[in-house]
């Protein structure tokens, strides 16, 4: 091979180098995390032995709360395919006023200690087929539990919930699964009954 075809070669090269390097594309649109959700589906709580039942997400599985400073009739809801966890605590009232208006001020002390990160709380109340009152606590934001609620008979049962996740993916990404999630509460809240007085 003669000299001015082996410099004819490398010039191309180098000329072919240098244009495939320009970087005259435009940036790709943010991405973000891909989350197909299933149909939703629900069972009902087997704990015989408890005071209250209602139907749960058929993708959670129910397990009674052994850290910390449980308590009697305390639950876990884990999806384990969605990292999440909603805390269920009970509280028999036993007509006892004062605790109700004690166990009513520490859910709405705990929702507000969320105010510092959250962007918005937004409140629903309803009433469920049986005649018992809850609360819907939304929190908008990156806050760590994203929906909170109670249920309650105001005489004898109190039952508060609280969901959070085990990721450190941002709220607006896990935004398809707090829905999904928020879903389910609003069905348990809609078929929570209790089943005796304590």
């Amino acid at each position: 091979m003669r000299v001015s075809d082996l410099n004819s070669l490398y010039l191309a090269v180098f000329c072919f180098a240098l244009y495939s390097c320009s970087n005259n594309g435009s940036p790709k649109p943010r991405g973000y995390n891909r989350i197909d959700l299933p149909k939703a589906e629900y069972q009902t709580l087997q704990f015989a032995d408890f005071p209250y039942s209602f139907e749960y997400s058929a993708y959670a599985r129910a397990s009674l709360d052994t850290q910390g400073f449980f308590e009697s009739y305390w639950i876990n809801l884990l999806y384990p395919q969605m990292g999440a966890n909603i805390q269920l605590t009970y509280y028999p009232l036993k007509k006892n006023r004062e605790l109700f208006y004690e166990l009513l001020n520490d859910t709405y002390t705990l929702t507000n200690k969320h105010q510092i990160k959250a962007s918005a709380i937004e409140q629903l109340s309803m009433v469920n087929p049986k005649g018992h009152s809850a609360r819907l606590f939304l929190l908008k934001g990156e806050v760590p539990s994203q929906v909170q609620f109670f249920i309650t008979d105001s005489t004898n049962h109190f039952l508060r919930g609280a969901l959070y996740f085990k990721t450190a993916t941002k709220n607006d990404s896990l935004a398809p699964v707090i829905d999904f999630i928020q879903a389910d509460i609003v069905h348990m809240i809609q078929t929570t009954d209790w089943k005796k007085a304590n």
